[in-house]
């Protein structure tokens, strides 16, 4: 495959040939909690009917930016445009859907090097045109959104050429890697030397090393190997002023982390082209298990002493009664299901609560972490299940978000909110989330269904991942899903937690930066920008933006 070809299909997340129908035992849940739309049949539309905004690409502009990466690697055709206009996030996926894009690119570039994205944003800035960096398109928060306030045109810079791993340095573990590279692709030529970075988010197949760094994300295995921004010991970052170079160093007290300023800025203050990631040898053994809990309560207040007495269970995950309740019930046969809740009912848990855990590293060490895990998930009333549901997650934990594209042809909505926040908070805030979601969603006329667990676990806390089921209120879709988010975020920052624990900010997020970290830091943050962006070209519309953003 062309490297310049998205690798994922324009209207949805993926590949075709993956999506499989809504299982009857969840299709029945549904229906019971939030009601199922009768008679609705909503396909995408066929790509040639998708509506652009009119290309506004100066041709003088398009002149230099031909000059600079070759007439072959400037492409404004229709399908391009459509591919690089909007992420996956819900309100994304609506209007590609529907054919109706207010917003995209007027052109996309593919630079082939660190040196042309330099050239390149040089030329935006001259020219005053928007620019929006583009890995794999998988942003669930409106972060790469084809925006351009202020601008008459707008291009998209696509990292699919920068994929080459540029150096592994085994003595230090670490790896200089460009941008453009994919997860698979990153892991196949680490694990061929016997490394790993054990970044694994469910975006993992379609997402990019660039794209890691300029969120903040965080993975799978985060609790294990880290999050991303734990890992970037080095980067470097194009801006419309010059280059930022930071050396790979493992720590420094030489002022503030200049590396922590570009982790995590979304492509606003320029693209990162390249980054030293820490690795890890592969594991010696990976030692999965699970438990049934009587409650949500139990089963965090176990996970909590996991984390921290010092056992760092690589894979943790916690699901509530009603995501629990949902994986059970598209179990392949009902009568295996009946039995297992017949077994754990006559074993004192009527409402069961989930754990799955996977233990890395030497033998004998895991070996011993895991019987430590054992022993703290026995204490809190946990019924050991073995290593098989953790197992089973773990083959299909990168297909989900495929059901979330069928259930929009049936007429769902179907979005995902997430945070973290302190062990003290994280009972009530469970529920206060999850009610305020719901009443929202009531509010509306469509009721919900929320789902939550715990995948990410820290001394001081945890994060909490809800999944929000509800029929699409088809006169007015965008506003049932602005009252949903609205809602989600106001609990989140009312009860101490954060807006956003690894998707990123974006635009869906940005309203919540002023509450969550103060107007002086935004001014800090927008100072910044106005040195290395004076035209504010990169990325407009996102992370800084404010609560005109949603």
């Amino acid at each position: 495959m062309d490297n310049t070809e998205p690798r994922m299909r324009w209207w949805g997340w993926g590949e075709d040939g993956n999506d499989g129908p809504v299982k009857p035992g969840a299709r029945a849940m549904l229906t019971e909690a939030c009601g199922w739309p009768e008679d609705v049949d909503n396909p995408p539309v066929a790509l040639e009917d998708v509506h652009l905004p009119v290309n506004a690409l100066p041709v003088s502009a398009r002149e230099r930016f031909e000059s600079a990466v070759g007439s072959a690697y400037v492409r404004d055709d229709h399908a391009t445009r459509v591919s690089h206009a909007a992420g996956r996030s819900y309100p994304d996926l609506v209007r590609l859907r529907s054919g109706d894009v207010p917003f995209a690119p007027d052109a996309v570039l593919y630079p082939a090097s660190s040196q042309e994205v330099d050239e390149l944003l040089a030329i935006c800035h001259d020219e005053h045109i928007a620019v929006v960096p583009f890995g794999g398109g998988t942003s669930v928060v409106g972060g790469i959104d084809a925006f351009r306030p202020g601008f008459d045109s707008c291009i998209c810079i696509s990292l699919a050429r920068l994929d080459q791993i540029l150096s592994i340095d085994e003595e230090s573990l670490t790896a200089t890697v460009q941008a453009g590279v994919f997860g698979p692709d990153l892991e196949k030529k680490l694990q061929a030397k016997g490394f790993t970075l054990g970044h694994f988010p469910q975006s993992f197949e379609f997402s990019t090393v660039g794209g890691w760094v300029a969120t903040r994300s965080a993975g799978q295995q985060s609790t294990g190997y880290g999050r991303i921004d734990e890992n970037v010991f080095g980067l470097r970052c194009s801006t419309p002023t010059g280059v930022v170079e930071l050396d790979t160093i493992p720590a420094t007290a030489a002022g503030p982390n200049p590396r922590q300023v570009f982790v995590g800025s979304e492509g606003t203050l320029g693209i990162i082209t390249e980054a030293t990631l820490r690795i890890k040898r592969q594991p010696e053994a990976t030692l999965p298990d699970a438990f049934f809990f009587p409650d949500f309560a139990s089963g965090a207040a176990a996970l909590r002493e996991m984390e921290q007495s010092g056992l760092h269970p690589d894979i943790a995950r916690l699901s509530d009664i009603n995501e629990t309740a949902f994986g059970l019930a598209q179990l392949g046969s009902g009568l295996q299901r009946k039995g297992l809740l017949a077994y754990l009912r006559a074993r004192g848990i009527k409402t069961p609560c989930l754990m799955a855990l996977r233990y890395d590293g030497r033998k004998p060490e895991a070996k011993a972490r895991k019987a430590a895990g054992r022993s703290i998930a026995k204490n809190h009333n946990g019924i050991a299940l073995g290593g098989a549901p953790e197992t089973m997650w773990e083959k299909h934990r990168f297909s989900t978000p495929y059901l979330r594209d069928t259930l929009l042809t049936h007429g769902m909505l179907v979005d995902t909110m997430e945070t973290s926040a302190p062990w003290s908070k994280i009972d009530e805030l469970h529920e206060s989330i999850r009610v305020e979601m719901e009443d929202a969603l009531r509010a509306q006329g469509t009721p919900g269904f929320v789902l939550c667990h715990i995948s990410h676990l820290y001394t001081a806390g945890c994060s909490l991942y809800f999944t929000v089921f509800a029929q699409q209120k088809a006169d007015d879709v965008m506003a049932q899903w602005k009252a949903l988010k609205s809602a989600a975020g106001d609990a989140m920052i009312a009860g101490g937690a954060t807006s956003t624990h690894h998707h990123g900010c974006g635009a869906d997020h940005a309203p919540w930066m002023f509450q969550e970290n103060g107007d002086l830091w935004v001014r800090m943050l927008r100072a910044a920008k106005a040195e290395v962006d004076p035209a504010g070209i990169m990325n407009p519309g996102k992370l800084m933006n404010g609560p005109e953003a949603l």
